[in-house]
């Protein structure tokens, strides 16, 4: 017999039970935190442990795997031997455009 699935809103995530199983989508604060904190150290690659040492706030680990699966799919991060790594940039076109923009 299946049990019902369960679905909680936590600070950082969404989690979802089924069965014994937990799984942890984290919210758009934590997408763009990762996201920011690689921007920054986008000169040396890094290891997932690493990472999680040094991001801003403390972030569950199928968390982060489930964020940084969704950036390289996006095609902002590449994933090496010696960890992860930033490589996104945006088009010149698009730069220019945001610099005279109006901020609502």
């Amino acid at each position: 017999m299946k049990m019902k699935q369960k679905l909680e809103i936590g600070k950082n995530e969404l989690i979802e039970r089924e069965n014994n199983k937990t799984k942890r989508y984290p919210n758009l604060n934590t997408v763009l935190m990762v996201e920011e904190f690689l921007k920054k150290n986008r000169d040396i690659p890094m290891k997932i442990s690493e990472m999680k040492k040094r991001l801003p706030k403390q972030i569950m680990h199928q968390t982060l795997v489930i964020i940084l699966e969704y950036l390289w799919r996006s095609g902002k991060i590449i994933y090496g031997p010696k960890g992860i790594q930033w490589i996104y940039s945006e088009p010149d076109h698009l730069r220019k455009m945001l610099e005279n923009a109006l901020e609502v």
